[in-house]
């Protein structure tokens, strides 16, 4: 078992994340001591830790890995994960329109001053 502040260091998350993610119940600690409510991880956390530390590196929302956590079975982490695939798509095709419409308007703006 280890300590909120030894899992934070293990895993990049600030304490605070840890016990923000206590409290919306994302991550919760293998064991609260009753004694001084010390809070304690296990390697299992560990493992979905990483997990959530990969999820919001993808872009995933707070809501989003909560569906996945809640999922323990993670059956539809490929589904999810291609979902936001699309989205991500979607967006890049959406930004490189704009790109193109800065384009042609500088291109117009040049025209009109020759």
């Amino acid at each position: 078992m280890y300590k909120i502040s030894d899992f934070a260091d293990m895993t990049g998350l600030t304490k605070e994340t840890l016990r923000y993610y206590a409290e919306i119940k994302l991550l919760e600690p293998a064991f609260i001591d009753p004694k001084n409510n010390y809070r304690y991880y296990d390697d299992g956390s560990y493992f979905l830790a990483i997990l959530l530390i990969k999820l919001k590196r993808l872009g995933f929302t707070i809501q989003e890995m909560n569906a996945v956590m809640k999922d323990e079975s993670f059956a539809n982490l490929e589904k999810l994960l291609i979902e936001k695939r699309k989205r991500i798509q979607s967006e890049m095709d959406d930004l490189q329109l704009r790109m193109e419409e800065i384009d042609e308007f500088l291109e117009s703006g040049k025209e009109e001053n020759e």
